[in-house]
């Protein structure tokens, strides 16, 4: 197969879905003339026009609002946030109008469009644009919610994302887009609300996704020098959960611990670790752990920053903590 970078599987996604479908636009903050802010959309104002590739001013609440207004009667917007920080000018537009337009409307509108771009702390860039919003959104009804981790699922969960019929949340890590990996060619599609076992293991479930997975895959690699296998999960979809994979794994191995680049205060791992624990309590030989970002705002110094994420040596600890180590 192909060895892409990530930005350039999600180009694919949506210049092959583009082309497959008329429908099909994308819309936002320098998206068409500059290629986009982090060259995701390098290419596809040449060779799809402005009709198609659409350039807007700083005004999110604006262009969210006509996304809407287009999925509703028959268009399939790709909205482009710069940053998923400043989604939040446009939540009302996300979440009071496309969340809800299916229900209130008795199903006579669907709102088939695509909020997406980057997320998470990239590297000094301090708190207003290092937000992680994903549980914000995981906590609507009516929206999907995805966090592909590597270019592969980054490519097939954003074609699923533009052909489903309802509004997806689609969240990239910043310091993912530069990643290579293995890309299928063709009609590569991956399942919305389908988990993946990135590696099996018999000693304890490792949940995560996005960037938090490179750091899990890590230290799952350590622990199985001390003769620890660790299964690591990467969940994909956040809303809806694969919670059916969450349970197998964890009744086999009867351990879990969830490592998001989250705040912990009411965060995603918080509502996972509640599921898993009402449906197979009996199963547990331990509480589910968590590791998640410090609960304080993100700071511009590199090193304090840094010290803020879930890492190795914390998620090893929390391993040895469910073992009784």
């Amino acid at each position: 197969m192909p060895v892409i970078s990530f930005r350039e599987a999600l180009n694919q996604a949506m210049t092959e879905e583009m082309e497959r479908d008329e429908s099909v636009f994308l819309m936002g903050e320098e998206v068409a003339q500059y290629d986009g802010a982090y060259k995701v959309s390098q290419g596809m104002l040449k060779r799809f026009g402005p009709r198609r590739v659409v350039d807007t001013p700083i005004s999110e609440a604006g262009f969210a609002g006509i996304g809407i207004g287009a999925a509703m009667v028959g268009l399939r917007p790709i909205i482009e946030f710069m940053t998923f920080s400043f989604s939040l000018v446009a939540i009302d537009q996300i979440v009071n109008n496309a969340a809800n337009m299916r229900s209130m409307s008795g199903g006579q509108f669907a709102v088939p469009i695509v909020f997406r771009g980057s997320s998470g702390m990239a590297g000094c860039l301090a708190a207003t644009h290092s937000h992680r919003l994903e549980a914000w959104y995981a906590h609507i009804p009516g929206l999907t919610v995805i966090l592909p981790a590597t270019p592969a699922d980054a490519k097939g969960l954003l074609k699923s994302a533009i052909r489903s019929d309802d509004p997806v949340i689609f969240i990239e890590h910043e310091v993912l887009y530069h990643d290579r990996g293995e890309v299928p060619d063709g009609d590569h599609l991956v399942p919305i609300g389908k988990a993946d076992i990135k590696r099996p293991g018999s000693d304890v479930t490792l949940i995560t996704y996005s960037r938090s997975l490179k750091a899990t895959l890590a230290a799952a690699a350590k622990l199985a020098e001390e003769e620890i296998e660790a299964e690591v999960i990467d969940l994909r979809t956040v809303r809806p959960l694969d919670l059916d994979a969450l349970l197998a794994s964890v009744r086999k191995t009867h351990r879990g611990v969830i490592v998001e680049e989250d705040w912990p205060y009411c965060g995603l791992g918080a509502g996972i670790a509640d599921r898993i624990t009402q449906r197979a309590f009996d199963e547990l030989d331990a509480p589910i752990r968590r590791v998640a970002t410090k609960d304080a705002p993100i700071p511009y110094n590199r090193n304090l920053e840094a010290s803020m994420l879930p890492s190795v040596d914390r998620i090893i600890a929390a391993v040895h903590d469910v073992l009784y180590l």
